[in-house]
C-alpha cells in the first residue's frame, strides 16, 4: 500500500524540482491566503504550471498512477462503496480492486486528512491514483444517478402510505412539507433525468409494479419500482403541481408547471390516461435555461440553413416541415420564428400545445373541446393583421386551404405535416382536399427532417464496414465511398450506448417552375422526377451518410433512416452489421 509523504509540502517539492520559482511560490502563497483554495489550483489559476504538468509530477514524486477518466471503465459495484458525500467531499473516485485492495483517484493525493477518511470509509487498504478535477466532478455526475435514491424513497413512501388510501390524497396535497417522501422522490426523478439529458419521463402503473421511464437520445431507459401504491401519489402531486383536477381520473388531463433542477429552468408539459392499473403519466422536458431557440441549434449545415434564411424572408407564402413526432420539427419553427421576432413584424401562431414562451409573439393555445381548433384560430388571427402566422399541423383539408389562401393573400405561412419526406407534402396536401392550383400558388419549399444519435465523442473509434453494410450502401448511392466509419464502443459518459446526443438532418425541396407546373397538373410522377432533379435538394438518406462520413454518426443510424424512408431494395432484418 502505498501512502502520502506526510511530511513533505507541494511547494517545497515543485521548488527543488525546479518547477517553480522560490518568488513564484511565495506569490502563490500569498493568493492561496486571500483566495482560500488549495496551492495546486492558485498556481494552475496564476498560469505558472498547467494541471496536466502538475498531475504528471504528483505521479512521478509519489509513485502513483496517473489515471484519464474519460477513457476509464468503471465498476458501478465498486463505486457505490464510496457514498457519494464522501466521494464529493474528499473528490475521489474507486477505480478497481486487486488483492483486496482499492485503487482511488483523487485530485489531491496530497491531502492527508482526505486518505485517512477514505480508509475509514471504506474499511480496507486503498491504493492512490491521481486524477484530473473537472474530469472528476463530470464523472461524479454520470456515476452517481439518482436510481437507488428513487427506489430507497419509493419505499419509504410505501411504508408511510400504509394501509389507509385517505392518507394518499392527504399526503400528496399536504401544504410545502419539503420533506415529504413523495416530494423528494419526484425532485430525485426530475434531478436524475436532467443528468441523464432525457426529453421525456413516462410514470406507468402495471398489476404489481410502477415502471419508471426515461427516453434519452430517442431510446426509452427503465427502472422498476416494486411499490404500486406509490404511483397514485405522484400522479396526484405532479396533477397538483399542474393545476388539474385531482378529483377526475377516468378521463386524460394536459398540463405544465416549471420547476426548478439543478440550476435549470425546466418547463413540464405534463398528460395524463386512465390506464388499467390507474393512470399512466408522461411529461416532456424543455430546458428553458439556453435561452432563445435559434436556427444554428438545429445543426443544419451552412448551405442549407442560408437557404433557408432567405426563404423565410420572403414576404407571403407557405413553408411546410414535415417528418414523424420527435424529428425536431419544434425546434426547427421556432427557430424560425425567432428569426423573424422583430418590432415591427407581427406573429401569431396557433399550437397545439404551447410549447415555448416567445416573447412580442401572439400563441394561441388550441382547444378543440370548445371548438377553438386550428382552422378557426387561423380565421381569427388573419383578422388580427398579422404578417407571419405559424399554424402547429395542417390536420384537415379546412386548415389546408385557409392557410394555402392565407399564404396567396399577403401572409408568411410556417407550418407543419406528418409526412415521410419532402416530395410526398406538396401532394399530401392535394390528397386532403386542397385544390392544386391554390398548393401551386401558395407553397414556396418543404423542410423534411430526422434526428440521427450523433457517436459519443469520448469513446468513438473508427472500423471497418462490413461486406453487408457495402452491399447496402452501393444500393442507397453510386457515389465512391469510404470503407473507415467510426462508432462508439461506449463508456460511462454515454451509458454504454456508443452515442450521446442527436443532430437533424435535413432535406430541403424549393418549388421550381417545373415543380409548380406539375401540382397544377396533379401529377406525382411528374413532381417526384423535377424534385428529384432541383437544385439544393439531397435525400435525408444520403445527408445522414454524410454525416457518417464526417465521423459524426454511424452507419446503423444511415441504415435506420433509410429503411424508415423506403429508400432500400431489402429489408435490413437479414443483414448482420458488425
Amino acid at each position: 500500500m502505498v501512502e502520502p509523504k506526510k511530511k513533505i509540502r507541494l511547494g517545497d517539492l515543485l521548488v527543488q524540482n525546479g518547477v517553480i520559482t522560490e518568488e513564484q511560490l511565495m506569490t502563490a502563497l500569498s493568493e492561496q491566503k486571500k483566495a482560500g483554495r488549495k496551492l495546486g489550483r492558485t498556481l494552475i489559476d496564476l498560469g505558472y504550471m498547467d494541471e496536466d504538468s502538475l498531475l504528471r509530477f504528483l505521479s512521478q514524486q509519489m509513485g502513483i498512477p496517473f489515471v484519464q477518466l474519460r477513457h476509464y471503465q468503471f465498476n458501478q459495484e465498486l463505486i457505490k462503496r464510496l457514498p457519494e458525500t464522501a466521494a464529493r467531499r474528499f473528490r475521489a473516485i474507486v477505480l478497481s480492486e486487486e488483492k483486496g485492495e482499492l485503487l482511488v483517484g483523487m485530485s489531491d493525493p496530497m491531502d492527508i486528512f482526505g486518505y485517512d477518511e477514505l480508509v475509514r470509509v471504506l474499511k480496507q487498504p486503498i491504493r492512490q491514483a491521481v486524477v484530473r478535477e473537472s474530469e472528476l466532478l463530470d464523472t461524479l455526475d454520470l456515476v452517481y444517478r439518482r436510481t437507488e435514491e428513487i427506489a430507497s424513497i419509493a419505499g419509504e413512501l410505501e411504508d408511510e402510505l400504509g394501509e389507509d388510501a385517505f392518507d394518499l390524497a392527504e399526503l400528496a396535497a399536504g401544504g410545502d412539507d419539503t420533506e415529504a417522501p413523495v416530494v423528494r422522490l419526484l425532485q430525485s426523478i426530475f434531478e436524475d433525468a436532467v443528468v441523464a439529458r432525457a426529453s421525456d419521463i413516462h410514470i406507468e402503473p402495471d398489476e404489481n409494479v410502477v415502471r419508471l421511464r426515461q427516453r434519452i437520445d430517442g431510446v426509452l431507459h427503465e427502472q422498476v419500482m416494486k411499490e404500486r401504491r406509490v404511483n397514485a401519489a405522484l400522479v396526484l402531486r405532479l396533477k397538483l403541481m399542474s393545476g388539474l383536477n385531482i378529483s377526475e381520473k377516468r378521463l386524460p388531463q394536459d398540463g405544465r408547471f416549471n420547476v426548478r433542477v439543478k440550476g435549470r429552468s425546466i418547463d413540464v408539459r405534463l398528460s395524463t390516461m386512465p390506464v388499467q392499473y390507474g393512470e399512466s403519466v408522461v411529461m416532456r422536458l424543455l430546458d428553458q435555461t439556453e435561452g432563445m431557440l435559434n436556427l444554428e441549434a438545429t445543426g443544419m449545415p451552412k448551405k442549407l440553413l442560408d437557404r433557408l434564411r432567405i426563404l423565410i424572408k420572403r414576404p407571403h407564402g407557405i413553408l411546410l416541415v414535415t417528418g414523424p413526432t420527435g424529428s425536431g420539427k419544434t425546434t426547427t419553427l421556432y427557430g424560425a420564428l425567432t428569426e423573424l421576432n422583430r418590432p415591427e413584424v407581427k406573429i401569431i401562431t396557433a399550437e397545439d400545445p404551447v410549447e415555448y414562451r416567445l416573447p412580442r409573439v401572439t400563441q394561441v393555445q388550441v382547444n378543440p373541446k370548445i371548438g377553438l381548433d386550428f382552422a378557426s384560430v387561423l380565421r381569427a388571427a388573419l383578422r388580427q393583421d398579422p404578417d407571419v402566422v405559424l399554424v402547429g399541423e395542417m390536420r384537415d383539408q379546412e386548415t389546408a386551404e385557409i392557410g394555402l389562401r392565407a399564404a396567396m393573400t399577403g401572409h408568411f405561412v410556417l407550418s407543419t405535416l406528418h409526412t415521410n419526406d419532402s416530395i410526398s407534402s406538396a401532394m399530401r396536401l392535394i390528397d386532403m382536399g386542397a385544390e392544386p392550383y391554390l398548393v401551386a400558388s401558395a407553397l414556396t419549399a418543404v423542410v423534411a427532417q430526422r434526428l440521427v444519435k450523433r457517436i459519443c465523442d469520448n469513446c468513438k473509434q473508427p472500423y471497418q464496414a462490413s461486406e453487408q453494410e457495402k452491399i447496402w450502401l452501393h444500393a442507397m448511392t453510386q457515389e465512391s465511398l469510404p470503407t473507415h466509419f467510426f462508432r462508439g464502443a461506449g463508456c460511462y459518459q454515454c451509458g454504454n450506448s456508443g452515442y450521446r446526443g442527436r443532430i437533424g438532418v435535413y432535406e430541403l425541396l424549393e418549388m421550381s417552375d417545373a415543380l409548380l407546373d406539375a401540382l397544377r397538373k396533379n401529377d406525382q410522377s411528374a413532381f417526384t422526377h423535377a424534385a428529384k432533379r432541383s437544385l439544393h435538394y439531397r435525400p435525408l438518406a444520403l445527408s445522414a451518410l454524410d454525416y457518417a462520413r464526417e465521423g459524426v454518426t454511424t452507419l446503423d443510424e444511415v441504415f435506420r433512416i433509410s429503411a424508415s424512408l423506403g429508400d432500400l431494395p431489402h429489408s435490413p432484418s437479414h443483414l448482420e452489421f458488425s
